[in-house]
């Protein structure tokens, strides 16, 4: 792998004395590549901006605000999709700060993500679960727009995954297509799902809501070792409080 101060280095040292100042060019920069750890021109990009680099859980809330800022606004479900995020991630009180600014960080759209997102795909297990977390950002107001459906296959290409595979796991997160119509019965189910009344303060209903998804989120089941059925349960459970939290707002007209 050649790092980019290893490459300046080299081409520095060739232009003022040939090879030999090459190969002396090539060591010094080397050594500055790992001084700072420089592994790709977007790090040495960063660095002389004085941006700082990213933790792998600040570069999943940079990703979760370019999300929910490309279609234009952020949404009242993409904030509370963030925090069950942080939630099921049982962050403390400063992870949870770092993970606010990242999320604000990546609504600018400023960062360079390829060089990061190339380097996590070496890790399986963490990949499949960005990825996943990104779908839930995607379908956290009901739809997947045109951009945000570009950037999770665009990352899912840096990840090292195939358009298939990317969008296999949307499957687990789409909401159900069913008409959320106007009958009683539904709307009932709906209320009784999530354990409020038709009287209940938009507030009571939003808290009752979160907690659910909370308790029922499929990446806290499967860290507590549940088998995959019960993960696939977990992931049925929390569409089904989605569906019915869905349901009950756009009756009640909050957001």
């Amino acid at each position: 792998m050649l790092w980019p101060g290893t490459l300046i280095g080299a081409g520095a040292g060739f232009a003022i004395a040939s090879i030999p100042g090459a190969m002396l060019g090539a060591l010094l920069g080397q050594a500055l590549d790992r001084r700072l750890n420089l592994q790709s021109w977007g790090h040495l990009r960063e660095k002389l901006g004085g941006r700082p680099m990213l933790r792998n859980d600040e570069l999943l809330f940079v990703l979760l605000g370019r999300l929910a800022k490309c279609d234009g606004r952020v949404l009242g479900g993409h904030i509370q999709q963030a925090r069950a995020e942080m939630r099921s991630l049982e962050m403390s009180e400063s992870a949870q700060r770092r993970a606010i600014a990242a999320f604000n960080r990546g609504k600018s759209g400023r960062d360079r993500l390829r060089s990061y997102l190339r380097r996590l795909g070496a890790q399986p297990h963490a990949a499949e679960g960005v990825l996943r977390a990104c779908w839930r950002m995607i379908w956290a107001d009901g739809r997947a727009g045109g951009n945000e459906l570009e950037l999770i296959s665009q990352w899912g290409k840096w990840l090292g995954w195939d358009a298939w595979q990317v969008q296999a796991l949307a499957r687990d997160y789409e909401p159900q297509k069913r008409p959320l119509g106007n009958s009683t019965a539904t709307y009932q189910d709906a209320l009784r799902l999530l354990g409020v009344s038709a009287t209940s303060e938009p507030a009571q209903i939003k808290n009752a809501y979160r907690r659910l998804l909370s308790r029922h989120h499929p990446d806290k089941i499967a860290g507590s070792g549940a088998t995959a059925m019960q993960v696939r349960e977990a992931t049925d459970k929390t569409r089904e409080l989605h569906n019915a939290y869905t349901l009950i707002r756009e009756r009640r007209d909050f957001r």
